[in-house]
């Protein structure tokens, strides 16, 4: 069985925007986090692309990472992910040209096929909804190729990117489902998977993607990240406690309202309906809030299920300091366990 120190761990960020904050104030906090996360070990600084929510600061999720990496030394920084939907491929392969001309060996371009946003604000992106996730193979293919035209994919006759062409950008395929699984297996890419609100499907989307894995250039056997929501604090009441501001932004989400990240509250009884309450604890098998004992043992068992070959940590807290001493105790459980 795998140990914990054995695991690489990767934070995943959405530049969370606080009620009574600003995106200044997060995109500061995101920085502050990533340069804390660079000293305690962690792997990979991922941001997430989102629109039209006022609680997220990351849309312009190419910029943040450039922020991201200037700022650091060494962390490996992408994207976790971008909604290749949204996009025109080249303007990504260019994009992310630009970012490993400027930080060469640092950045990971993580990629889905969600709009990552509502259909209105997802027409306002595209300009049209002639583009949907049935085109993702075909854009994805089209990226590759911008990057490395001698290989795999197809572009355009006479389109090349620049910074781009005959760059090393690692893509990852991002998932919720079989989808993403499936191509990533066929394509040989490494995979990640979106455990953290998607739990029903983690185990069947990772049998899919490792009985149907074909080794490729880019890999020679399968390898996956899985994604965990985890509240850690020095108790366990204060992690539960901590965790309900968490709980609040996906309680919202299943009203279907958006908004900023609210501070925690006591208790969520009378704030949540009996049903509301199951769907949202169901939605967050892979969610943990508790202090480092608690920690271990779960991971643990996560581990053994998984097999994963790396996390990549989501912790949506109201109160900075708070989120770095969870990101700080996590490490501290993988490192000496």
């Amino acid at each position: 069985m795998k140990q914990l120190k054995d695991i690489p761990i990767s934070v995943l960020d959405l530049s969370p925007i606080v009620e009574g904050g600003t995106a200044a104030d997060s995109l500061n906090n995101t920085l502050d986090l990533a340069r804390h996360a660079e000293d305690w070990g962690y792997r990979r600084f991922w941001l997430a692309e989102h629109h039209n929510m006022p609680g997220i600061a990351s849309s312009a999720t190419s910029v943040v990472i450039g922020h991201v990496a200037a700022g650091t030394r060494s962390i490996r920084v992408g994207s976790g992910g971008i909604m290749l939907p949204n996009h025109a491929p080249l303007v990504i392969a260019e994009q992310f040209g630009t970012l490993e001309s400027l930080y060469p060996g640092r950045i990971d371009l993580g990629l889905g096929r969600a709009p990552g946003s509502d259909q209105a604000t997802a027409r306002a992106l595209r300009r049209g909804l002639g583009t949907t996730g049935n085109e993702f193979p075909e854009q994805l293919s089209e990226l590759r190729a911008f990057f490395d035209p001698d290989g795999a994919g197809s572009r355009p006759l006479g389109v090349r990117a620049f910074p781009g062409e005959g760059l090393n950008v690692p893509i990852w395929l991002l998932g919720s489902s079989g989808f993403s699984a499936q191509l990533a297996a066929q394509l040989g890419l490494p995979f990640a998977f979106a455990s953290h609100f998607a739990p029903d499907y983690l185990l069947p989307a990772l049998h899919l993607y490792r009985t149907g894995f074909k080794p490729s250039a880019v890999l020679d056997k399968p390898h996956v990240m899985v994604g965990l929501g985890i509240t850690a604090a020095d108790t366990a009441e204060q992690a539960r406690y901590l965790a309900t501001s968490q709980q609040q932004q996906f309680l919202n989400i299943i009203r279907g309202r958006t908004g900023k990240l609210q501070p925690p509250v006591d208790s969520m009884e009378g704030i949540w309906s009996p049903q509301e309450k199951a769907l949202l604890l169901d939605k967050q098998q892979y969610s943990i809030a508790g202090d480092s004992s608690s920690l271990k043992e779960r991971l643990l068992r996560i581990a053994e299920e998984t097999d994963a070959d790396e996390f990549i940590i989501a912790s949506q807290m109201y109160d900075h300091s708070a989120r770095l001493r969870s990101y700080e105790l996590v490490a501290e459980v993988f490192r000496t366990n």
